[in-house]
């Protein structure tokens, strides 16, 4: 069978998402590096929406296409989960892992591009789109007091597809991040931002529609 391939844009917070998934279920894949500027067509004809992350995986008989961030962890993890990242001790956590997630999704990230907007053009709203923003942070610093993860006492799903928006959140102001009262959420996003796994997953390939590489990816 050959390898998935995975369309993937170094810095998306959503491709960050795929990839991480895929190191932590080890899921060899070749990646394709482009820029959303210069959208490969052969990827437009298989994912006409154009966004990424895109993960194409091909068997003798069918081609499935995922587009979807969060599909392409659950897709990896539910093939291997050695850290037992979807709980499966305790079943019942995962629908709450995955509406914690697309509260993400749907209301924080649109509310994080609004702040990110208002700071970089120096919008009257700045302070009022910090705070909607802070609305799910003050969330995320509460779970963190009770215990050491997001879900619980291990690391889980949730810990990892939240990631890239915090690390987008604390990054819009990091002066102001830095001052704010979120101990817990400071320790847990730099933790993550000096692990590893992070560093493997931001490694920097070069454009496939530049150089026609495709870069083996997925081993941790």
């Amino acid at each position: 069978m050959p390898l998935p391939i995975l369309y993937s844009l170094q810095h998306c917070p959503y491709a960050m998402r795929a990839r991480m998934g895929l190191l932590l279920a080890n899921q060899r894949v070749l990646l394709l590096a482009i820029v959303m500027k210069n959208k490969p067509q052969a990827m437009l004809e298989i994912s006409p929406k154009g966004t990424v992350p895109v993960l194409i995986v091909e068997d003798s008989n069918t081609t499935e296409v995922i587009d979807e961030s969060l599909d392409i962890m659950l897709w990896a993890l539910k093939r291997d989960d050695p850290h037992e990242l979807l709980y499966p001790q305790t079943p019942e956590t995962l629908p709450q892992m995955l509406e914690l997630i697309e509260y993400n999704d749907k209301v924080f990230k649109p509310l994080l591009e609004q702040y990110k907007s208002a700071k970089r053009y120096h919008k009257d709203s700045e302070l009022y789109d910090r705070s909607q923003c802070e609305v799910f942070i003050k969330q995320l610093e509460l779970k963190l007091n009770q215990h050491q993860f997001i879900m619980g006492d291990t690391l889980s799903l949730a810990d990892y597809a939240l990631l890239p928006f915090v690390r987008q959140f604390a990054r819009a102001d990091r002066h102001k991040y830095l001052a704010a009262p979120y101990p817990k959420l400071q320790h847990w996003l730099k933790a993550h931002l000096d692990s590893p796994l992070f560093s493997k997953a931001m490694a920097k390939y070069s454009l496939w529609l530049d150089s026609g590489e495709e870069h083996l990816f997925g081993e941790k």
